[in-house]
């Protein structure tokens, strides 16, 4: 008797469920991620805001776990897993998007990196008008004490009341200014770092298990973070501060000339150290789980073409 068993149906390439898989494949990536290095976000952004509030990381994991236990050591979770998640349905499927918009259909001549430098600034703009009010609620609970606000809806609910749903837009600009060229960086240098580590191993990317394939995108991934933190860190300092002390009326021109006034360039470096761990970590993971859900579909891996 025959089987009456369908085989599973494969996605094509660039089709419409193709995108669709990897906006999945962006929020499973990049909200789980983000949410557990809460943490070191949550110390980041108060040592960037008050340089003096912790005299190292541990010291304040510990300070903060003693006063308000596990919960406290997590706060602002929320907004992190619902405003990444956003971001990375966006960031990851949007570039998918555009990267095959620009390299094969638009600009099919142009050089492979500036086709992977347009779409991945391209997906990131787009992706931060979902995450920027999250992000505002984020930074302005982990930067206050007292908390601004105990949770996301809370949050949400004070800052709409008090300056409408402008107030949650208020660190756009800034926004764009860290997460558009830590994007570029983040995909440009991943889809460079895997050819050069291919090539270093001497054999194509085919001859690979999948295994070995989403080995190299995390190794590739790791690689890009770091490039990604230094980049963007300056915008990342001054995204907290603006969140944490825009004062009322003020725009964003004189808030960000009136704040690098108090701090000055040296400032703008607050915290590196924390996000380089941190963002490498954070990426080299991301790329991970987004491979490994492409390769669960059937998918090839990102990059090394």
């Amino acid at each position: 008797m025959a089987s009456t068993l369908k085989p599973q149906k494969k996605i094509e390439l660039f089709s419409g469920t193709y995108f669709g898989a990897c906006t999945l494949g962006g929020i499973i990536a990049c909200g789980p991620t983000h949410t557990a290095v809460t943490p070191l976000d949550l110390v980041k952004c108060r040592r960037q805001v008050d340089p003096s509030i912790y005299k190292s990381n541990i010291g304040a994991w510990r300070s903060i776990a003693a006063k308000e236990g596990l919960r406290g050591v997590f706060f602002g979770w929320a907004p992190t897993f619902v405003g990444y998640s956003f971001q990375g349905a966006g960031k990851y499927g949007a570039y998918e998007v555009f990267k095959y918009a620009y390299g094969e259909k638009l600009f099919p001549n142009a050089p492979k990196t500036m086709v992977y430098l347009g779409a991945s600034a391209t997906a990131e703009a787009i992706a931060d008008l979902f995450l920027c009010p999250f992000e505002a609620i984020k930074v302005r609970m982990q930067t206050t004490l007292p908390p601004f606000a105990p949770n996301l809806r809370q949050g949400w609910s004070k800052i709409v009341s008090k300056e409408g749903y402008a107030g949650l837009y208020k660190g756009l600009y800034p926004l764009w200014a860290r997460q558009i060229p830590y994007t570029m960086v983040k995909f440009a240098s991943f889809e460079a770092v895997v050819v050069q580590i291919y090539k270093t191993l001497g054999k194509p990317k085919e001859s690979f298990s999948t295994i070995q394939q989403t080995g190299v995108s995390f190794l590739g991934g790791y690689i890009a973070g770091i490039g990604c933190a230094v980049v963007s860190h300056p915008a990342d300092v001054m995204v907290s501060k603006l969140n944490a002390d825009r004062q009322p009326g003020e725009t964003a021109g004189k808030a960000i000339s009136r704040i690098y006034g108090k701090i000055g360039f040296a400032g703008l470096w607050n915290g590196l150290p924390v996000r380089v761990l941190m963002i490498g970590t954070l990426t080299g993971f991301q790329w991970l789980i987004y491979d490994s859900f492409k390769v669960y579909l059937g998918l090839p891996t990102t990059g090394g073409h």
